[in-house]
């Protein structure tokens, strides 16, 4: 064999050896490489980088996926909880990488590094995680195929110029990040290769381009809650394969453009709250449609009777439009039909009867309409039903009786229609049944005793119809009812004595009816009750003395036949006319037109002759006392008897203690709190009352300082304020249940204390977020919200003189020893002005960092909306357990922006709740409650609600049901009807 042959057959094994050594130094780089992350990443997970070692080959570490040469080309850590600042520089040094995927992590910081090596990457996921800066330099990135970097935290100007360079794209996610607002852009024309375009929540303006046209491969369009205006481009109508189109929560106008008819593959669209008009003659033909969301806009016309074909709907939501004319009859026939809310439209006709022919139908809303005819007897076998709200339309005939029983519904809503018929025994199969709402109707006989066994009913109104007979007598197993109205009906017989056994009733009203017998003195018993209205019945004997320990915000006792006199502490200028009508009432005060009561002459002599002996022997006592006690303490200072004579006690209910008794409990050991405007101490009483007393520092005096020897713990004196005189007149007028009591101010020349009523379960903020404290379940924590609500809706809508309270905040709502809240510490509280024009704002900035509303950045004039902010963030805590601000929301974040930036997909949201409420059965009723919180958390303080409209959001969201959100677009989350 010649040399050259030798040669040549050893050429191989030289090229094969020098190939390995060449793999072995990129493997060592790659091996550098990977390692680097688990020095600068970490994980709780311990198994995760258990097989990262130097001793295995990098394509063995768990994550990594190596090409056919061994060289890494996926990193997948996606889901991996895990945390640290992302070494991108570090990463890009494996030269051969085309996926990196490290979403729904908690990352945070600004990478370090760029991506300009990472030139043959074709998938980059980086969303969901909690990056802070700028989007990477992503230019170099030509062949990228996959881009998500969906909630990932970034701001600032997005690189839209960059993917100019990325004509292969498919799916370019970057919806749901702060970006600096830009108009639409329009290098989205040129990724002519898009299936998946998710630009939601990115701060994109102006007009949609009519380049979207261009993107004829689109399946998914997401461009909600953006700043988009104007009118949808018709080119949309180019894009035939989409088949999910959302725009909802932008200020689009116009209507569907000619041509979108051509969009049938469509099944999912939701245009929802934006300003579109027009009739939907354009979505015919879209016979693919599984959910059709088109609520709160201006639609009008009707709706189209080709919907009653369509055989893949199953989601229907239309509420508060224009729409009229009837629906089709076979809507939602087809298939396994979930919902329909088409309210506060002005449509007519028959409720169509087949929608839950499938047995899968939750919710029939159809309120505030002209429906007519009769309920369709098909839903009363609907056991999958959780919602039936017929309400405001024109209903007529009898209730089918298997409604009354259907076993999961929550709500059962007839109410102002003209519907007939009993309520059937039927009721006693409702199991899930809280809200039982027939009023205004023509209902007739007598209610069931069965309704007993609808155990979680907690609001009941059957007000004005023509019930008759007695109420039944075990009302009070009723154990969580709130609110029970049976007024203008035609009952008869006793008030049952049970219900004062219903702890949690809160309004009672039974006003015009035919009920006789006495007041049963049991409803004393009922610390929560709110309103009392028995007037216009034939009730007789005297008013119970029990009723005095109720703080009630109503009471009309009036055209009855009571007799005997009102008790001293119902005696008040405040329930004037509430005893009206009743002509053998007298009061030991004089009190509107009320007589007074008078005494037997006989008896008025002897009682008389008595108290003038009493009165004679007690002088002589107290004459030998003084002297006493003059004698006994000449030597003493001063100090003791300038305090005394120096006292002015201000009451503003009856007083059973004195203000030695309240000044004996000011001292060290029993300091409970420390608020913005004093101390707090609890004092315990001979009698064993407890009280809540506030000591309000004023300017040091030379007086204050020589009674310090006496009481060192009063605080800092000096004189009266006008200001604390005119809130303590304000607030002792309060009359609430939800309203910290005020009992008596004592003032002197140097000191201010107020004496509360004492809350024995503490402050919401210690119960929510101290340690050692008792856990409050969901049902506790949403009634706290309900009763706290109602306070500050007092304040600000049902005061003589409303007022803000300027530092709501949940260490200022106390809860009493059923758990029940009351609104406190008013020293920031400020009056409105009659007029409620300019003047009912102040100029004072004062509140607490976290609960303070925005306007205060930018104005020093506020009103009652800065109180409804504060709320807003009080509810945030109860539904996450968070406090209003903590280290984990980031620097200049508070609780509010961090639920803001954890909206948009329902991991996301789950993953807000407080993890010790948040069960299957509760879950829904918390993202309820949520929504609500962020309304009233809107930047401009037009955009929130009033607190009337706070409470009866949450009263529609009472807990033990769904509410109204359904998500089932890829995780999505969205609030898909707000009927309740």
């Amino acid at each position: 064999m010649s040399a050259s042959t030798g040669w040549r057959n050893l050429a191989p094994l030289f090229l094969l050896c020098f190939l390995c050594l060449f793999s072995s130094a990129v493997t060592a780089d790659e091996l550098h490489a990977l390692l680097n992350l688990t020095t600068t990443l970490q994980t709780p997970n311990p198994d995760l980088f258990s097989s990262w070692t130097p001793n295995n080959p990098p394509c063995q570490f768990a994550g990594i996926t190596c090409n056919v040469n061994g060289s890494v080309m996926e990193i997948d850590l996606s889901n991996q909880q895990l945390a640290g600042v992302l070494p991108l520089g570090s990463i890009c040094e494996l030269r051969n990488l085309e996926k990196l995927a490290l979403g729904f992590n908690s990352l945070h910081g600004t990478p370090m590094g760029d991506l300009n090596d990472c030139v043959k990457l074709q998938y980059l996921d980086l969303g969901n995680n909690f990056f802070s800066g700028s989007v990477p330099d992503i230019s170099s990135l030509r062949e990228l195929r996959y881009l998500y970097l969906n909630k990932s935290g970034f701001s600032g100007a997005f690189p839209w110029s960059s993917l100019k360079n990325m004509a292969d794209l498919i799916v370019l996610s970057v919806g749901d990040n702060p970006f600096d607002r830009t108009p639409f852009p329009e290098e989205i024309g040129s990724l002519l290769k898009l299936n998946v375009l998710y630009m939601t929540n990115c701060s994109i303006e102006g007009q949609i381009s009519p380049v979207i046209g261009y993107l004829i491969e689109l399946e998914s369009l997401e461009l909600s809650l953006n700043n988009l205006t104007g009118e949808i481009p018709k080119e949309i109508g180019n894009l035939v394969k989409l088949w999910r189109l959302e725009l909802y929560g932008n200020s689009l106008t116009g209507k569907f453009p000619v041509g979108f008819r051509n969009l049938i593959k469509l099944e999912y669209l939701d245009a929802s709250m934006n300003y579109l008009e027009g009739d939907l003659s354009e979505l015919r033909s879209l016979t693919n449609i599984v959910s059709l969301q088109l609520f709160k806009n201006q639609f009008s016309g009707e709706v189209p009777m080709e919907f009653g074909e369509f055989q893949k709907l199953v989601n229907l939501s239309l509420y508060t439009n224009m729409f009229s004319g009837s629906l089709p009859q076979k809507l939602g026939s087809w298939a396994k039909f979930i919902y329909i809310d088409v309210s506060e439209n002005f449509l007519e006709g028959t409720i169509p009867p087949e929608m839950c022919k499938q047995g899968t139908m939750t919710k029939l809303l159809v309120l505030q309409n002209s429906f007519s005819g009769e309920i369709p007897g098909a839903y009363a076998n609907c056991s999958s039903l959780t919602r039936f709200r017929v309400s405001n339309n024109s209903l007529s005939g009898v209730v089918p009786a298997g409604i009354w029983g259907l076993p999961n519904v929550d709500v059962i809503d007839i109410s102002l229609n003209q519907l007939e018929g009993p309520i059937t025994s039927d009721i006693k199969n409702a199991k899930a049944l809280t809200q039982l709402l027939v009023g205004n109707n023509r209902l007739s006989g007598k209610l069931p005793e069965e309704i007993l066994e609808a155990e979680l009913l907690v609001k009941i109104d059957l007000s004005y119809n023509q019930l008759s007979g007695r109420i039944p007598v075990s009302i009070g197993e009723l154990k969580s009812l709130s609110s029970l109205y049976v007024q203008d009906n035609m009952l008869s017989g006793a008030i049952p004595e049970s219900l004062g056994l219903c702890v949690s009733l809160s309004n009672l009203n039974m006003a015009h009816n035919s009920l006789s017998g006495k007041i049963p003195s049991s409803l004393g018993s009922l610390l929560t009750l709110n309103s009392l209205n028995l007037s216009d019945n034939e009730l007789s004997g005297q008013i119970p003395a029990s009723l005095s320990s109720l703080r009630l915000s109503l009471l009309d006792l009036s055209n009855n036949h009571l007799t005997g006199r009102i008790p001293q502490s119902l005696s008040l200028e405040a329930y004037n006319g509430s005893f009206s009508g009743n002509p053998s009432l007298c009061t030991a005060t004089r009190i509107g037109s009320f007589k007074q009561c008078s005494s037997h002459p006989g008896t008025s002599k002897i009682i008389r002759t008595i108290v003038i002996c009493f009165l004679i022997a007690s002088v002589l006592l107290l004459t030998s006392l003084a002297c006493f006690i003059c004698i006994k303490n000449r030597d003493k200072d001063g100090d003791r008897k300038s305090r005394e004579e120096s006292w002015e006690v201000k009451s503003f209910h009856t007083l059973t203690f004195t203000e030695d008794e309240i000044l004996d409990s000011i001292k060290h050991e029993n300091l409970i709190g420390k608020g913005g405007s004093g101390n707090v101490y609890k004092a315990k009483l001979p009698s064993g009352q407890e009280l809540a007393v506030k000591n309000i520092p004023k300017a040091e005096s030379s007086t204050q300082r020589r009674n310090l020897s006496t009481s060192p713990m009063l605080g800092k004196g000096g004189k009266k304020s006008r200001e604390f005189e005119s809130e303590v007149r304000a607030l002792s007028s309060i009359r609430h249940v939800n309203v910290v009591k005020l009992y008596c101010s004592i003032t002197s020349e140097d000191w201010s204390l107020l004496v509360y009523e004492y809350l024995p379960n503490g402050s919401l903020w210690d119960r929510l977020h101290s340690s050692g404290k008792s856990e409050l379940d969901w049902k506790t924590r949403y009634w706290i919200a309900v009763g706290a609500a109602k306070g500050l809706e007092y304040l600000h809508h049902g005061c003589e003189r409303p007022m803000i309270h300027r530092d709501v905040k949940s260490s200022n709502i106390l809860l009493d020893e059923l758990m029940k809240p009351r609104i406190a510490d008013f020293g920031l509280a400020k009056i409105l002005q009659a007029d409620r024009g300019v003047k009912d704002s102040t100029q004072v900035i004062a509140g607490t960092p976290g609960y303070i509303a925005p306007e205060y950045g930018y104005t020093s004039r506020i009103n009652e909306k800065s109180d409804v902010y504060s709320f807003g963030v009080v509810l945030m805590e109860l539904v996450t357990g968070k406090r209003s601000i903590e280290p984990e929301y980031g620097e200049n974040m508070d609780i509010v922006s961090w639920v803001s930036s954890n909206l948009k997909c329902r991991e996301s949201v789950m993953r807000l709740m407080d993890p010790r409420i948040v069960q299957d059965h509760t879950r829904e009723q918390a993202i309820e409650v949520l929504r609500i919180a962020i309304l009233c958390t809107e930047r401009l303080p037009s955009l929130r609600p009033t607190m009337r409209r706070v409470v009866q959001m949450l009263e529609e969201a009472e807990p033990c049901g769904p509410v109204d959100i359904v998500v089932e677009k890829d995780g999505k989350f969205g609030v898909e009807s707000g009927k309740g």
